[in-house]
């Protein structure tokens, strides 16, 4: 698709992430995998380094990065090192991926935004990593609260938009 970009983030465990954007306007499609980490081929049970990351296609007459970016910090605390609710460690972590300056460039308005917001208790600790690869996870991870309807996610709209429009 002519008008589609791709953006990586990682805010905790990805299925609570992906069952939130799926529905969001202008978003073509997602996928959950491994972003950031050491070894090639992660899996659930072997992905040193890596965050579980979400792959997101949006469709850029409808929706930009900057908003994407404004509706992640909204559906997780981006204040906490390494956890998202009762999960714990690296691969909880808070991180966008930029792909390129101007999305660094946003990413950092962004946080400086929601910073000055004040309405989360602490500073935002999310890191700005740059994007190298994604890895799909495995099947039974895409789409899990769509199959699993009454699974475990810690992730809900906490706010409304950090931006002035």
């Amino acid at each position: 698709m002519a008008n589609s970009k791709k953006v990586y983030i990682a805010g905790g465990c990805f299925w609570g992430m992906e069952d939130l954007f799926r529905t969001r306007k202008g978003i073509i499609d997602t996928e959950v995998g491994y972003i950031g980490g050491e070894n090639e081929n992660p899996t659930y049970g072997n992905h040193p380094g890596h965050a579980e990351g979400i792959e997101i296609t949006y469709d850029t007459t409808e929706t930009d990065f900057k908003e994407i970016v404004d509706y992640f910090f909204r559906i997780h605390n981006p204040t906490t090192v390494d956890r998202q609710g009762n999960d714990r460690g690296s691969s909880y972590r808070s991180a966008i991926f930029f792909q390129n300056d101007e999305e660094k460039q946003i990413a950092e308005e962004v946080i400086a935004i929601v910073n000055k917001s004040n309405k989360w208790e602490g500073k935002v600790v999310t890191t700005l990593e740059p994007y190298t690869k994604f890895w799909p996870a495995e099947d039974y991870h895409q789409d899990y609260l769509v199959k699993n309807p009454n699974g475990y996610t810690c992730h809900f709209e906490r706010f409304g938009t950090f931006l002035d429009k």
